[in-house]
């Protein structure tokens, strides 16, 4: 539960310290007072988001910082040790608030984020303000409060975890599917593009034998001529070269018959001679080839042209060409691929569908017996609040059906709580109830209901008394002394029939010093208490009649705060 409450520096809030207690805390205090910048403090603790406008005018930073009791909540205790913050039988939270932009959390002492906040919230404080009014009035929300009521949050986890697999199983679906259709689409140009290389059908390398292919026939007059002439100077002509060389030869062979000690030997001449022959007739034999070829060399353009265009489409070389090709026969085996996966993926989905739908059907039977349970606690509190001829009613807007197209990230129902507030009359939804009253009563009566079944400590109700007055006063605040017997309630009220309930009471008021407004709270005594629900009575000037009523409806609380506590041992034993 929540022991005390630091702030400095937040609102028209200088500084001041808290302190709250078990059973029913009140809050009262005039009209712009500051009451409500308390709950806003306390909101900044439980996760909600800051902004610079919170800080107090000449001022850089505020500061708002909370003791809790947590002893004996091990489920918390258990939470926090697992997300790495210091755990015992007390928990500080703090946040400070920058007009820089560099706000700061903190658990037990150690670094936050609004994340770690909210996470512990849910089993601190639950805040009863206009807020909560908006989450009742708004159908959305219905299907969750029933849940948690219910006790059906765990089976709809599984149920959510089962349409999560659904849902992904579609999206893969539809982008395969999506994938399918545009890689058909794109089939027929791959294939296009595909024919004219297989068509053309190139080798690696062509390119460059085609060009040294065409520059020979090109050339084919001018190489026969020099093959022509280089024959002739080796071999043919009278005076060539091989004949002269045979001829040094025969005088080599001279001259080694008398003198043998030339230093020459005949047979290297010789293999020059052979050499060079061979040499002269390689030179003919090629000149009786070359033969020009328009006809190929014409072939050869067109193919190079043919060529030309794949490289500037596909990479400008030969090795590019071919590698896209390769590419390309490759995505249209994937067509064929993409096929077999969806088939693949729909029997999967038709698997997780029926599953869908099981759980579906589980939990809107569960949904069933809850409404049911939901509407006879309900109708027995807002009874108790003055409403004898009030009815609660969940309706199924739409039940859960064999069709897992119908179900939905929370299941297959749609939910919503309607209202019959007087005898006689059509059951409305509650966003249709026009009576502030009967809305806070309706409100009130579901927070008693539900509170009974969590495990939140504390429990805060701002402006629950809005659009009533008279016996509901009292009734409201009976109410809230019934729920402070299992929870700590924290309740802001201008009703002084709802303040004669409560143990501690704090009063709020603003002061001036120094030409600033300051809030300033205090806890009041007994003496102090009637003053202040005097004030609530009868306004500014507190008269002895407004006194006297004041201690009238203290005494009458008491007399049924003790009432409340025999019937309670009685009970027991």
């Amino acid at each position: 539960m929540l022991r005390d409450l630091s702030i400095a520096n937040f609102a028209i809030i200088d500084e001041l310290r808290v302190s709250f207690e078990e059973g029913l805390n009140i809050i009262s205090g005039e009209t712009g007072a500051g009451k409500s910048i308390l709950i806003g403090a306390v909101s900044l603790l439980l996760g909600d988001r800051a902004a610079a406008d919170m800080i107090r005018t000449q001022t850089d930073t505020a500061t708002v910082e909370a003791l809790f009791d947590i002893q004996g909540n091990r489920a918390l205790q258990e939470k926090l040790a697992r997300m790495g913050f210091a755990d015992g039988d007390d928990l500080v939270i703090r946040r400070v608030i920058s007009r820089s932009g560099k706000n700061k959390a903190q658990i037990n002492g150690q670094m936050a984020t609004l994340a770690n906040l909210a996470a512990i919230s849910e089993s601190l404080i639950n805040i009863c303000g206009q807020h909560e009014h908006q989450v009742i009035l708004f159908s959305e929300n219905h299907i969750d409060i029933l849940d948690a009521f219910g006790g059906i949050l765990d089976a709809r986890g599984e149920y959510a975890a089962v349409y999560d697999r659904y849902q992904k199983c579609l999206g893969r679906m539809a982008k395969l599917e999506d994938l399918r259709r545009h890689r058909a689409e794109k089939a027929d140009w791959i294939r296009f593009q595909l024919a004219e290389i297989n068509d053309l059908n190139p080798v690696a390398g062509e390119d460059v034998l085609l060009s040294d292919e065409k520059k020979v026939l090109a050339n084919a007059q001018k190489l026969a001529d020099w093959a022509n002439r280089a024959y002739a100077l080796l071999y043919a002509d009278a005076g060539s070269i091989n004949e002269k060389l045979k001829e040094a030869l025969s005088q080599i062979q001279e001259i080694q018959k008398i003198d043998a000690g030339l230093n020459l030997r005949p047979a290297d001449v010789e293999a020059s001679y052979a050499v060079l022959q061979e040499a002269a007739l390689t030179l003919r034999d090629y000149k009786q080839k070359l033969v020009f070829d328009p006809e190929r060399l014409a072939a050869i353009d067109e193919r190079q042209d043919a060529m030309g265009r794949l490289k500037r489409k596909h990479g400008q070389t030969l090795d590019a060409v071919l590698k896209r090709k390769r590419e390309m026969e490759e995505e249209l085996q994937d067509v064929s691929g993409a096929e077999e996966e969806l088939a693949r993926l729909g029997k999967e989905k038709d698997a997780v569908a029926g599953e869908l739908r099981e759980k579906a059907l589980e939990l809107s039977q569960m949904r069933l017996r809850a409404a049911q349970s939901l509407e006879r606690a309900v109708d027995r509190e807002i009874r108790d609040l003055n409403m004898p001829h009030a009815s609660f009613a969940v309706k199924f807007l739409r039940r859960c059906s064999r069709d897992e197209n119908t179900c939905g990230p929370k299941g297959g129902d749609e939910i919503e709580f309607y209202l019959t507030a007087n005898a006689g009359e059509e059951p409305k939804a509650l966003h249709k109830i026009a009576s502030g009253g009967e809305l806070s009563r309706i409100v009130l009566a579901l927070k008693n209901v539900l509170t009974r079944i969590g495990s939140v400590d504390t429990v805060v109700f701002d402006e629950v008394d809005s659009g009533i007055g008279g016996a509901t006063a009292e009734i409201v605040g009976r109410k809230l002394k019934t729920l402070s017997a299992h929870h700590q309630v924290i309740c802001i009220t201008h009703l002084p029939q709802i303040a004669s309930f409560g143990g501690p009471h704090l009063r709020v008021s603003k002061q001036v010093a120094g030409g600033r407004t300051s809030t300033v709270v205090e806890k009041i005594d007994d003496a102090q208490k009637i003053e202040e629900i005097g004030r609530m009575l009868g306004g500014v000037d507190v008269t002895e009649t407004a006194r006297d009523h004041a201690r009238e409806l203290l005494a009458a609380a008491g007399a049924d705060e003790g009432g409340s506590r025999h019937a309670k041992k009685s009970a027991h034993r």
